[in-house]
């Protein structure tokens, strides 16, 4: 049955190519995702336990909410939620768990998913600025939705530590769907298979002449 199944994926593969990566590229990426959520929830607790919780962490104003207060791209005010933002504890919560992800992650799309050759170098280059660009892009959406969330979960439907780790588990899909899209077409740039060049052919000898 593992033989047919390999030879059946081997000849979709084969065929197509782009789809087959897509396909592993999925699934590798729902892997992730399921690391995420058991590892921010473990995280979370740990830092929950130290003074960081009441530390306010907000960095980058870009504008003004529509209370009036002050839009931050990392907006993580002092306090346990949902009536403060975490404080440094869940930013740190939140960004050590990206981090090991992605980690294992490039590993995992580089030589699973897209076989890649290339310069590791330079695909790890192209791959922190990706990663830069999409923390930064998702924190600052983080922002329209985070606190509704946790509202919603331990509020207004009352499920007290239940609602919480829900809301955690939600954002951190949410996170995960903002990365799932754009980092694909990013790893079909800079995961690539270079043509290994054939070593030339030593030139024949002539037969002796008797």
């Amino acid at each position: 049955m593992v033989t047919r199944i390999r030879q059946a994926w081997g000849r979709f593969a084969e065929n197509r190519p782009g789809t087959a990566q897509f396909v592993v590229f999925f699934l590798l990426s729902n892997g992730m995702t399921v690391f995420q959520l058991a590892l921010m929830p473990v995280l979370k607790w740990l830092f929950g336990m130290t003074a960081l919780v009441s530390t306010t962490f907000q960095l980058w104003p870009v504008g003004t909410n529509t209370d009036g207060s002050t839009y931050y791209v990392f907006d993580y005010a002092a306090g346990a939620l949902p009536d403060g933002g975490g404080g440094l504890a869940y930013f740190l919560a939140v960004q050590i768990t990206l981090l090991i992800a992605q980690v294992i992650n490039f590993f995992l799309q580089r030589n699973v998913t897209f076989k890649s050759n290339s310069s590791m170098g330079k695909a790890a280059f192209w791959y922190v600025v990706a990663y830069i660009a999409i923390t930064l892009g998702a924190a600052a959406a983080q922002g329209l939705y985070k606190a509704p969330v946790y509202d919603l979960f331990i509020d207004t439907w009352g499920l007290g530590g239940t609602g919480e780790t829900l809301a955690d588990f939600t954002t951190m899909i949410i996170n995960a769907a903002i990365s799932f899209w754009v980092f694909f077409p990013i790893f079909k740039v800079i995961f690539k298979q270079v043509p290994v060049e054939e070593p030339a052919a030593a030139p024949a000898t002539a037969e002796a002449q008797p």
